[in-house]
């Protein structure tokens, strides 16, 4: 599955990926189903209301009696059972009593006499609501009409039908729709057949048996959709989407044919299913969802329009199909036996995904979206409240939240680096053995890091269970000198923490880091496994050397730390020495030792001046990124405009060569690069001749005239709305209306929320009231005002005050991990007891963690603001 994102103002520097988790159920007990009986095989048959969202369900469920035993107990919540009979090994049928355990979510089945050890079949008729919440078996609507979609991860389907509902209780699936005449109907199989009836307005779908799959996995949509057809592989594909937007999804396409082509050609074993559709969907709570060979997916995240769309939008819709493609293998064909281990779906996926991109489109340089993704996850593993990758859940709550960047970037960037130690076609053989061994299964980490162990004779299962049973992430301080003409570097490793005084205390976690040392004029790579807190390695070069780099690729998933002299030895080298993947890495651990207090601001921005002709767009943005937290938290009145001056003398140079026009000759990089500088001198460095371009070209487009270039499109509407006034707010909300294309008109909405003027701020904050706004919607459009410091006051006072109102919004789109984490953005004593003292009295339980680590960022801005705004004050006195 992949979670739709929301950006913070640079809490963390990167922007904080943030998981969005399904909410809105009462937190049921820690349980699990009783192993008395197993599933073996579902006939479904559903009969769809969508005029008055309801549904009529009849199962058929053939299961195996594991101990003589009269009652079977099945996950269901929010059904009502009209009629149930067991029968065991062809006998006579007997009715069964139902017990609903609501807190439970369960049904107790019971008959007069006990089920013998065998066969038995369970025949259930019962009846269920389209409900409102984008969970389970729910009502979705757009202008052409209504439709009824499924969203069963990770505990849903028993919100459809009674069931089995856990993923190593794997079965069989035949699914049965019958829906009005007018709509399409879509599942896991392949049409069997459609027939005309029962009622003269309905047709009846039969859909081919599924393989064995786990029952959050099973799909169906109903509704008036239209679909692209092609093929890869033999593999019929389509893009489905409502009759509007069909045309909308042709770089969908394209992407899936490439991405099955390459995967086929990865994988031992090919595309484990007949067919593949990719249905987006007009209401969904996450961006998609890896349903088997049926993925659904919010519009925005699967459509756009091939004529217009930039290369960030193109990448974003290639990148999530590829993650959902990939769970066709991790999490479809294989599933992990329990939901403790998450991240063998979902970290496999994100770590899966960026293959088939970077052979596809080398130009987009995916290894600097890897170093960006171990970034991310270092920064929430920094914390005291972070979780180990592998981590006992067991409510809906406490699974739902572990689809978090622990699960995804963490785990990827632990696959990157296994896969960089033991290489890469080693690793290959490794992954396949894996899936051949569990195909149509379930597996564990165990299973997983035995496989590789094996494949290539590297004490893998020694190094992995502790990054996968530990929480958090190595800090490995590096030291070198010369003796004997021969360079000998010295790690110490510790773990590293965000607070200064847990990382001053220290840890007796440790972990076995494959470390990779390059260093100047060396033409290979050293690397070893330190297991202890210290270690020396002879580098192999003739002579000794000025700088040692201890990430070489920035595979490692660790922290990396040097003293300021090696640091001075290591700038004049960086362009030139280290890839982009590297700079980023030096530059995401140094703002961590700031943040830690480790290091000075002033140490940070020496080094990041040097950043200044950076040509790698992803790069840029992160130390643009580190500006923009400087900007805000650490100036002062007497300090900010100094700083602006600092950050437009350091950009508008390469600004001015890249120009605000794109010309015929640029390449994407060089447009990306376009936008992040635009972006950050109309915002942080508040240049008046950006400003006042990105005004003139948004005015200009939205009157009519010269549609804005994508690829500086949001960087041009962020910035002319920063420095906005009521016209443009107007002309916004009307273009988001008014456009077909989902990336436009999300460009517009949210743009919003980066208004100045407290009535405009005001204006905007009440659009969350209003119908308008889908539910999947309003938590990220909120988030938007708190990454705005002159709507954060305004915008917690607006959420408190209608909270009554936006709850139920909020909570049901995911929305409640991606709004608490949002309000990460607050520095200040008061705002952070008061967002403490608000969610006690309002308790989000998928949120819970989320919580902690929002104020334990908060806690940290308040130390850094304390500790560094006075050397930043120093710093900039001396330019």
């Amino acid at each position: 599955m992949r979670t739709r994102t929301l950006a913070t103002p640079f809490v963390d520097v990167l922007m904080l990926i943030v998981l969005l988790v399904l909410s809105g159920a009462t937190p049921a007990l820690a349980q699990r189903l009783p192993a008395t009986a197993t599933p073996e095989h579902y006939d479904l048959a559903f009969t769809v209301d969508l005029h008055h969202a309801r549904f009529e369900g009849t199962e058929t469920i053939r299961i195996q009696v594991n101990e003589p035993t009269p009652r079977v107990v099945l996950n269901a919540i929010g059904l009502t059972f009209k009629d149930v009979t067991m029968a065991a090994g062809g006998g006579r049928a007997q009715q069964a009593a139902v017990s609903l355990d609501e807190q439970g979510q369960t049904a107790t089945l019971t008959v007069p006499h006990p089920l013998a050890k065998g066969p038995a079949e369970i025949r259930i008729q019962y009846s269920g609501i389209l409900n409102d919440k984008l969970r389970g078996f729910y009502l979705s609507r757009s202008k052409e009409g209504r439709y009824a979609v499924t969203q069963f991860e990770s505990t849903d389907a028993r919100r459809a039908f009674p069931c089995f509902d856990e993923p190593a209780l794997k079965a069989t699936f035949a699914v049965t729709l019958v829906v009005d005449r007018a709509d399409t109907a879509i599942s896991n199989g392949t049409v069997v057949s459609d027939t005309n009836g029962p009622q003269r307005s309905q047709h009846t779908v039969k859909f081919a048996t599924s393989p064995k799959m786990s029952s959050y996995l099973v799909a169906m949509a109903v509704g008036r959709f239209e679909c692209l057809e092609g093929g890869a592989e033999g593999v019929p594909i389509r893009i489905c989407a409502t009759p509007d937007k069909k045309e909308l999804g042709h770089l969908a396409l394209e992407s899936v044919q490439q991405i099955l082509k390459f995967y086929n050609s990865y994988f031992a074993i090919k595309y484990p299913f007949h067919k593949l559709d990719v249905v987006a969907v007009p209401d969904f709570a996450a961006g998609a969802m890896e349903n088997t060979a049926a993925i659904f997916y919010r519009e925005t995240d699967l459509l756009a329009d091939a004529k217009t769309a930039s290369r960030s939008v193109r990448k974003e819709i290639a990148s999530i199909l590829a993650h959902e493609m990939a769970h066709q293998w991790f999490g479809d064909l294989v599933t992990m036996k329990w939901w403790d281990d998450i991240w063998l779906n979902e970290g496999f996926a994100t770590w899966m995904a960026n293959h088939p991109l970077a052979a596809w489109k080398p130009e987009w340089n995916v290894p600097v979206d890897e170093a960006l993704e171990s970034q991310t996850a270092l920064n929430l593993d920094a914390l005291r409240s972070t979780r180990p990758i592998h981590d006992k859940v067991e409510t809906p709550a406490e699974i739902e939240e572990a689809f978090d960047a622990i699960a995804y970037q963490k785990g990827a960037a632990v696959l990157r680096m296994i896969e960089a130690y033991v290489g890469a076609e080693t690793f290959k053989k490794g992954v396949n053995a894996y899936l051949q061994a569990h195909a149509y299964g379930n597996a564990t980490s165990q299973d997983f890091w035995t496989a590789v162990a094996e494949t290539s004779g590297k004490p893998v299962d020694r190094i992995m269970p502790t990054f996968v049973n530990q929480p958090g992430s190595p800090l490995v301080d590096v030291s070198f000198a010369c003796a004997g003409g021969t360079t000998q570097v010295t790690l110490a490793q510790e773990r590293f923490f965000l607070d200064p005084e847990l990382l001053k205390a220290g840890s007796s976690d440790r972990w076995q880091v494959p470390v990779c040392l390059k260093t100047s004029g060396q033409q290979s790579v050293t690397c070893d496994v330190p297991s202890g807190s210290h270690q020396t390695i002879a580098v192999a070069t003739a002579g000794c050397v000025p700088w040692v780099f201890a990430n070489a690729g920035a595979r490692g998933y660790y922290r990396t730390a040097y003293a300021p002299e090696a640091l001075k030895a290591m700038a004049p080298h960086v362009e030139d020495a280290l890839s982009a993947p590297e700079r980023l890495s030096l530059l995401g651990d140094e703002w961590a030792l700031v943040r830690a207090g480790r290091h000075t601001v002033a140490e940070y921005l020496t080094l990041a001046s040097g950043f200044g002709r950076e040509r790698t767009s992803g790069v840029l943005g992160l130390v643009t990124g580190g500006f923009r937290f400087i900007h805000e938290y650490l100036t002062t009145g007497a300090t900010r405009a100094r700083f602006e001056a600092f950050t437009r003398a350091l950009l508008r140079p390469s600004y001015d060569e890249v120009g605000f026009a794109s010309a015929s000759g640029d390449t994407d990089d060089r447009r990306a690069l376009r936008a992040a500088l635009l972006g950050t001198l109309g915002t942080t460095g508040g240049d008046p001749e950006s400003v006042a371009a990105s005004r003139a070209a948004l005015d200009r487009a939205l009157g009519g005239g010269r549609p804005l270039d994508a690829s500086v499109a949001d960087a041009i509407v962020r910035v002319a709305a920063q420095h906005g006034d009521a016209k443009l707010y107007d002309a916004l909300m009307a273009a988001a209306d008014r456009v077909t294309s989902p990336d436009e008109h999300y460009r517009y909405l949210y743009a919003v929320a980066d208004f100045q003027d407290p009535a405009l701020i005001d204006r905007a904050l009440q659009y969350s009231r209003s119908p308008q706004l889908r539910s999947q919607d309003t938590a990220i459009y909120l988030g938007r005002f708190f990454d705005n410091e002159a709507a954060r006051s305004r915008a917690w006072s607006f959420l408190k005050q209608h909270w009554a109102e936006l709850e139920s919004k909020i909570a049901i789109s995911w929305g409640d991990v991606n709004l608490v984490s949002s309000l990460a953005s607050f520095c200040d004593a008061g705002t952070r007891d008061d967002i403490r003292t608000f969610f006690t009295e309002h308790k989000l339980p998928t949120a819970a963690r989320t919580l902690d680590q929002t104020i334990e960022r908060i806690n940290n801005c308040i130390e850094l603001r304390d500790k560094q705004t006075p050397t930043l004050t120093a710093w900039l006195a001396t330019r």
